[in-house]
């Protein structure tokens, strides 16, 4: 399935609300225990285990790593682990998938893979445990890009982190978002892209492009909602990354096969298999599986594009270089959305936040649960007021629950657990964003 600006500041007691979905057989892991944590910033607030081994070296210019603790009432600790990323921060912030878009990895897999500082998990992912698993959890739910190009496509409208650069400076922001695909074969016809890197014909999260319905009902469905849709006739693109082979399909399924220029390799019919090496693929079902075979002439070129726009499909402003995408917006300029509340719903629980500050500092945000006597975790406006008290003016809710997990140094810092009162366990995820070392990209 779901950034903006001001300067640390520290905080008392915060009251308020949240939920969410998870993934996968955990790997176990040792609890946290209490070391000094390092931070770029001073406050007032109890700190938190700093994570199995010893606290964190000197970091980089402009980036902080800080863990305290609040109150959300009597009895009710939350923990918190906190990255924070200034723009002029001698580091680099990019998203990063497991092995494959078809497997899961942990963070810590994800950060050491990646040669990263620091990590914390990203989007909702095909979750082994969902009710609606498609066998590929490490498929993004949502929109999810790395260096410019879009890997999943978006759950229409839904907020989203998204990462760029305007004028050679690093820009950090929230915004709401859809993705707009299209074909063009080289007779000039044309058609739209329904999705990139997932099962076609099954759409988590609905929300996507044309002809969505409600796995249950058959009832049209153009909105998000947390279950399954479905759509007999679409074009899915595969990408490089997907990594294995294509879904199995049915005998009425057609497939292109592309080299990595999108000249058409072959029809494969029905479709499924491996890809081209360095190339990529458009799997059809139904009409798309016509259209390609009609016009995905063997030798002639394809035009493919999935581009992320505003919900209405106009342009965004400035490049985007990363985006992640969350199930709720939190805060919307200094002030709590009150849609993440129906959203997510009203339990406590682990949350995993994108923000960012006045100043256009990005906050990677933690907030432990499932512990009573540690940390329960936090509702959706209880999440939104802990941002705000970092600093925040918008924010973002990523995936969370057990999913949600900080890194350091190659080290966890953070308690995940997929229980209440559960042990300490690693969860393996789709993709997560990682800090880099050197300086920001122009």
């Amino acid at each position: 399935m779901a950034s903006v600006r001001r300067p640390w500041a520290t905080g008392g007691v915060v009251a308020l609300a949240l939920t969410l979905a998870g993934c996968t057989t955990p790997a176990a892991v040792s609890p946290a225990r209490s070391a000094p944590a390092s931070s770029a910033a001073s406050g007032s607030e109890t700190p938190g285990p700093a994570g199995p081994g010893p606290a964190p070296s000197a970091l980089p210019a402009g980036f902080g790593f800080r863990q305290l603790t609040r109150s959300l009432g009597p009895g009710a600790p939350v923990r918190l682990t906190v990255l924070s990323i200034a723009p002029d921060a001698h580091v680099r912030v990019t998203g990063v998938h497991g092995a494959d878009l078809t497997r899961a990895d942990t963070v810590r897999t994800l950060a050491d893979r990646s040669g990263a500082l620091a990590a914390i998990n990203g989007t909702y992912f095909d979750i082994r445990t969902g009710h609606h698993h498609s066998g590929y959890e490490g498929d993004p739910i949502g929109l999810y890009a790395e260096h410019g190009r879009v890997l999943s496509e978006a759950v229409d409208g839904r907020p989203a982190l998204l990462l760029g650069h305007t004028g050679g400076r690093p820009e950090a922001r929230v915004a709401e978002v859809s993705t707009r695909g299209r074909l063009r074969a080289a007779d000039g016809a044309v058609r739209e892209l329904d999705g990139v890197n997932r099962v076609p014909g099954r759409i988590l999260g609905c929300g996507g492009t044309g002809g969505d319905r409600l796995a249950t009902t058959g009832r049209p469905q153009e909105k998000p909602f947390e279950g399954l849709c479905t759509d007999p006739d679409e074009v899915v693109s595969f990408a490089p990354e997907w990594g294995g082979d294509t879904p199995p399909g049915t005998a009425g399924s057609t497939e292109a096969l592309l080299a990595a220029d999108r000249t058409v390799l072959r029809l494969r019919t029905p479709a499924g298999g491996p890809l081209p090496e360095g190339g990529s693929a458009l799997y059809g079902i139904g009409t798309g599986a016509a259209w390609l075979r009609a016009h995905a002439v063997p030798g002639t070129r394809m035009a493919v594009s999935e581009r992320i726009t505003d919900p209405a499909g106009l342009p965004l402003p400035g490049p985007v270089d990363t985006a992640v995408g969350g199930s709720a917006r939190l805060l919307r300029a200094g002030a709590f959305d009150p849609a993440a509340a129906t959203l997510l719903g009203p339990r406590r629980e682990p949350r995993t936040v994108a923000a960012v500050t006045a100043d256009g500092t990005l906050l990677l945000i933690a907030v432990d649960g499932r512990a009573r006597h540690e940390s329960v975790g936090a509702t959706p406006a209880e999440t939104a007021r802990l941002a705000l008290s970092l600093g925040a003016v918008d924010a973002v809710n990523l995936d969370g629950g057990g999913s949600t997990s900080a890194v350091l140094r190659g080290r966890l810092r953070n308690s995940p657990r997929d229980t209440e009162d559960g042990p300490v366990r690693e969860r393996p995820v789709a993709d997560g964003l990682v800090v880099l070392p050197g300086g920001p990209a122009g």
